[in-house]
């Protein structure tokens, strides 16, 4: 009895303990259960139409369940014994449809950034391109290899996914991602790996920042999410290129380089092609010999007086305020051994006795205010804490598929898993956004107004219907996809422990399934 009092005792401790954000969690009431799986439902419903057959429908939605759930581990088959139980065939259908299952993701995707538009969308909100590793033990998978691997922060057996993300005053979500093949996946040596994944003949080898753009333009001749601003860090702020095809789009780049990036602080004169004084005709244009040499970035941070460095707030987060020195001037950077065109520097280093150093590039006007800048700047955190929720709430890490079908459509370039994941995620920021009204900007977000083809008639969201499948029927789940029952159950259960419900905060006390 002792034993058992003093593990209560702690566990009770624990409980009481406060969560990382600092903030005191809301209890969850009846009502803010019946809200979610309501928001859950019209939400879904958006996706619904674009499959081709009802099967896909229902397993999507079996599966975007699970990925909300409070599971442990978020693969098939944890997913379908725990929500479904030992029912035959039910494990092998969900594999297929993930990881062999054709269904065109055109549609999903310019949904997805419709509704991303509708919740976050401000006319000077940021695009944020950022790769992302994930570790794996074998070499059977589609694009594994021995690369660098930013979830470790080393080089690791892993494959590499470049997001696309998009973040405002409002918030954060996904928009889109690609997964990038390694150039020796399409040696001889690999040909047997291909054919057992899957890989169409006809692709050919991208590097991330092709990827990367072609992410970007695409989401510009949608039109469908409005944004002025294109962050990246210094894996693609090395290559001039990228940034001018940003600009291409008329966009405006904030581009981290590296600290050897040379600028110079006048633009130099230039010679045209023509004749010398001395020796042959000069050919091409050039730097006018008598004008300075560039500097590098971080010379010419470290010679700035005291004076250039102010103080500002990056971010507000859980372990408490991120605050930096910047310092902001006008460069010209040296591009082809010509200087490019008139651009932003602005220098940012970290408060401490050894300070991080980081430096960017930036293409917008003149007037643009400093604020602004050094608001974009900051803006790195955002896909990194949505890379983080995901793998960590909905289980984007937790995939099993090892084929180009389950990680990226062959025919329609969007993946199975992280479309489900970019959908998951999605939906608990559209929690954030209900359950936080001070967000709630725009009078379209209204709860349980998230879809256009919700029905004029009120229903019971505990009352819908179960899904049609064969596999999945009302036998075998129990309405809604085992929510209504699941979220009852925690609900009485809140009830009873009032310091369990306590402890819930932030996405994981609105919807647990």
């Amino acid at each position: 009895m002792k034993k058992i009092s003093r593990i209560s005792r702690a566990r009770r401790r624990s409980i009481c303990q406060p969560p990382a954000s600092g903030q005191r969690p809301k209890l969850v009431t009846h009502q803010n259960v019946t809200t979610a799986v309501k928001e859950l439902i019209d939400y879904y419903r958006g996706f619904e139409p674009f499959f081709q057959r009802h099967e896909q429908s229902d397993w999507s939605w079996f599966y975007l369940c699970g990925q909300l759930s409070n599971l442990e581990r978020k693969t098939i088959e944890p997913m379908v014994l725990g929500l479904l139980g030992a029912i035959p065939n039910a494990i092998r259908d969900l594999q297929r449809f993930m990881g062999e299952s054709k269904w065109d993701t055109t549609p999903f995707v310019a949904h997805l950034q419709t509704q991303v538009a509708a919740w976050l969308g401000e006319r000077d909100g940021v695009a944020i391109v950022d790769g992302s590793g994930f570790p794996k033990q074998g070499k059977h998978s589609i694009g594994v290899a021995h690369q660098y691997c930013g979830h470790l922060g080393k080089i690791a057996n892993c494959q590499e996914g470049v997001f696309l993300a998009y973040a405002s005053r409002r918030g954060y979500s996904f928009l889109d991602e690609r997964l990038y093949l390694p150039q020796e996946w399409f040696a001889t040596d690999h040909g047997k790996l291909r054919k057992a994944c899957r890989l169409p003949e006809s692709l050919q080898f991208q590097t991330e920042g092709e990827l990367a753009l072609d992410m970007l333009q695409k989401l510009n001749k949608r039109a469908l999410v409005p944004f002025a601003w294109v962050a990246y860090d210094e894996s693609y702020g090395k290559n001039p290129a990228f940034a001018d095809a940003i600009a291409a789009l008329g966009k405006w780049y904030m581009a981290e380089v590296p600290g050897d990036t040379r600028v110079w602080l006048r633009t130099p004169l230039v010679e045209e092609p023509g004749p010398s004084r001395m020796g042959p005709p000069r050919l091409h244009r050039r730097v006018r010999r008598s004008a300075p040499a560039p500097e590098e970035v971080r010379v010419l941070a470290r010679n700035l007086p005291r004076s250039a460095w102010h103080r500002h707030l990056i971010h507000e987060g859980s372990k408490g305020p991120l605050v930096a020195e910047f310092a902001v001037s006008r460069v010209t950077p040296i591009h082809d051994r010509l200087p490019s065109i008139r651009q932003w520097l602005i220098c940012r280093r970290s408060a401490g006795p050894q300070p991080e150093e980081k430096f960017y590039l930036c293409n917008a006007p003149s007037h643009c205010p400093t604020p602004e800048l050094i608001r974009v700047s900051g803006l790195r955190w955002p896909v990194e804490t949505a890379l983080e929720e995901n793998k960590g709430e909905t289980g984007m890490d937790h995939y099993e598929t090892r084929t180009w079908w389950g990680w990226q459509s062959p025919a329609f370039s969007q993946d199975h898993q992280m479309l489900q994941s970019f959908m998951a995620h999605l939906f608990l920021v559209r929690l954030c956004l209900v359950f936080q009204k001070k967000f709630l900007r725009s009078p379209s977000l209204k709860l349980g107004n998230s879809s256009p083809r919700r029905s004029r008639k009120t229903r019971d969201p505990l009352k819908m219907p179960w899904p049609r499948s064969t596999t999945i029927n009302g036998e075998t789940m129990p309405r809604t996809a085992l929510i209504g029952s699941t979220l009852k159950r925690n609900f009485a259960n809140a009830q009873k422990k009032r310091l369990v419900a306590k402890r819930r905060s932030n996405n994981q006390n609105v919807v647990v399934m």
